[in-house]
This record gives C-alpha cells, structure tokens and sequence, in this order.
C-alpha cells in the first residue's frame, strides 16, 4: 500500500479532532490500531486509517473486532478498489456495524456505510468532510 501523505494526515486529524472534541473518549478513537479480521481461511488483519471502539481495545499489536463501532479509511492514490471493494466485504464479514470511506476528490467525500440485517453495508450517506464535521457524531454513529 502507499505510504499517506501529508493530506491523508491533515484529513485523518480532523476526523479525529472532531471526534474527541464531541466527548469520545481519547482512548476510543485510535489511530492505525490492527485489527483481527476473522476469516473462512483463519484470521487475518486490517489497520483501519480511524477506529472508534465502545471501550478501549486490550492491548496488543491486533485487537478484537467485537468492540470496534467504526472504521474509517481515507483513500490514497492505489488504495481505491481496497478500500471499495475488498475492506468493504472484510469488515462487513466481522460484523463492524460502521465502515466511512474518505474520498480525495475535491469535496472530500465521505461515504457513511452501515450494517445491514444481510450483512453487507448500506450506504447511509455520502457528503463533503466539511459538511460531516458540522454536525455531532452522534448524528451518524446512533
């Protein structure tokens, strides 16, 4: 994969500025935390850009998928059909109910995808990160 540059990092800080700042707590919302990833072939492993957990992870170098609440990617240049197609099939396997993708077009786009009772990902929204950033988390994390 592409290392993240200086825009994946400005964008990723903002996330999580906006994040703790609405009150989640420091120790929830984590940066580049792996992520164990259970698999028909055995357990593999992701580390998300952004990860909100409903409590601090135990740690290790890869925690469990059971308290994860969301996973966020930030597309780099390369990363597109991973961060589309297979991250999507992979964190929707292990049940992680939220998966936002950020785009790096112009807007920034962000895709809001969520859990369905199929076990794929609905799309729940999609909008500009400026747009995200003005309303609370709570709006899109229930």
């Amino acid at each position: 994969m592409p290392l993240p540059d200086s825009e994946h990092a400005i964008i990723a800080s903002r996330l999580f500025a906006w994040l703790i700042m609405a009150g989640w707590p420091a120790e929830q919302v984590l940066q580049a935390v792996g992520v164990r990833i259970p698999g028909p072939d055995g357990d593999g492993g992701r580390i998300p850009d952004l990860s909100v957990w409903r409590k601090p992870p135990a740690r290790g170098v890869w925690s469990n998928v059971a308290d994860v609440a969301l996973v966020i990617e930030i597309v780099s240049p390369g990363s597109e059909a991973m961060d589309a197609v297979t991250k999507v099939r992979e964190y929707a396997s292990a049940g992680i109910p939220r998966y936002w993708v950020v785009d790096r077009d112009g807007a920034q786009t962000v895709t809001l995808h969520e859990l369905a009772g199929d076990g794929r990902y609905a799309e729940r929204a999609r909008m500009p990160l400026a747009w995200l950033l003005q309303t609370p988390p709570a709006d899109h994390l229930d």
